[in-house]
């Protein structure tokens, strides 16, 4: 099946923004710290965590790891690269979740990273194949064996 340019192109940058955010914020909270870049230790005491360090490494490894992993397959057109676009672009919105959820904090890139997520997932499904083609046909009426009904067969 052949994959629009625009959703490849788009699935592409996508995937880059994603995983550089990812990387610059693994390097920020493990590096600098997370209550250096705007973050109080406060945040940290509804979750599970002592220090940024671990967040931090979870960032980077899980999001952006799964980022480049589907950057990669794309970019050797392996046959499991929309997958692993999708799964990325849940990877992302489940972070976003977790982290407000964790730290009930809001901020706008929020909102900027979870779309980033949602469009990523979106188009990576349309990629496998989601999408009718013509959008607006109607689908073919079922027989009626097909909705439970058995045929008679006798004469």
């Amino acid at each position: 099946m052949s994959v629009s340019p625009g959703i490849r192109v788009t699935l592409a940058v996508v995937a880059l923004f994603n995983l550089a955010s990812a990387v610059a914020g693994c390097v920020l909270l493990v590096l600098v710290g997370g209550d250096r870049v705007g973050m109080p230790p406060e945040w940290l005491e509804r979750t599970p965590f002592s220090s940024w360090v671990w967040p931090g490494l979870i960032l980077g490894v899980i999001v952006g790891g799964s980022q480049l992993l589907a950057i990669i397959a794309q970019r050797e057109r392996c046959a499991v690269a929309w997958g692993l676009h999708a799964a990325s672009g849940l990877v992302m919105m489940i972070w976003i979740f977790v982290e407000i959820a964790l730290l009930l904090v809001w901020s706008p890139l929020h909102g900027i990273y979870f779309a980033t997520g949602l469009l990523q997932t979106v188009l990576a499904v349309l990629a496998l194949g989601a999408w009718p083609r013509p959008f607006l046909a109607r689908m073919p009426r079922r027989s009626r064996i097909g909705r439970g009904n058995t045929a008679d067969t006798s004469a």
